[in-house]
Order: structure tokens, then sequence, then C-alpha cells
């Protein structure tokens, strides 16, 4: 079949609705960010694996990075987030925990990944 021959699409349901960036709501665009960057910080840490210790895609350098990012995003950004930051706040201090008790030699109180943005996490 040629271009030519080809009918056109007449179910607009075909395409993937786009929506056009500046209609995003802020909020929905930094939660959408922060959800992203736990999701990433959880691959890394090997969380989405039966046995983390096991996991081929743990990566304690890039998920101390990822939860950096995220605690200054989510820290940054508290005053809009309205019923998103507890959340928000909840789910990195998970990560925070969670690379505490992955790390061989973990650092003291403060000194862990985005610590210096969310002041110790025990």
């Amino acid at each position: 079949m040629t271009d030519d021959q080809i009918p056109p699409s007449s179910d607009a349901s075909a395409e993937p609705s786009v929506r056009e960036l500046a209609e995003i709501p802020a909020v929905e665009v930094i939660t959408r960010s922060a959800v992203m960057l736990m999701s990433a910080a959880a691959e890394k840490l090997g969380l989405a694996d039966p046995d983390p210790d096991d996991s081929p895609h743990r990566d304690l350098d890039e998920a101390r990075r990822l939860i950096t990012a995220l605690a200054g995003l989510v820290t940054a950004s508290a005053e809009y987030l309205g019923l998103h930051a507890g959340p928000l706040r909840d789910g990195l201090k998970s990560l925070q925990l969670a690379f505490r008790e992955a790390s061989v030699d973990p650092e003291e109180p403060g000194k862990g990944p985005g610590e210096k943005y969310t002041g110790p996490v025990w």
C-alpha cells in the first residue's frame, strides 16, 4: 500500500491524549517529578526486587543522588504542595531509612542522602 492508499484515521481516540505543558498546574508537575525521583531511587535501592541485597539494579551511589534531589525538591516546594506535602515527605523519609539500612557503613544521622535539606533521619 502506498501513502496515498492509506485511509486517514477517523478514530480520534487512536492518538494519545497530550496536554500542553502550559496547562498543567505547577503542583502536578512538581508532584510527578517527585514520584519519578522516588520510583527511580527505590529501583536503585533494589526495593523492586524480592531480595534487595541481590538486586542487579542496586546502585547506592545513584540512589544517593536521586534521594538528595528528591529532598531538595520536596523541601523547596513544600509550601506549594498542600495535601501532597505529607505523603511526599513520608516517602522521602522511607527512602532515606532504606538507604541507611542498605549501606554497609551508614553515615551519622544528618550526613545521609538529602539530610542537609531534611535534617537527621532515624
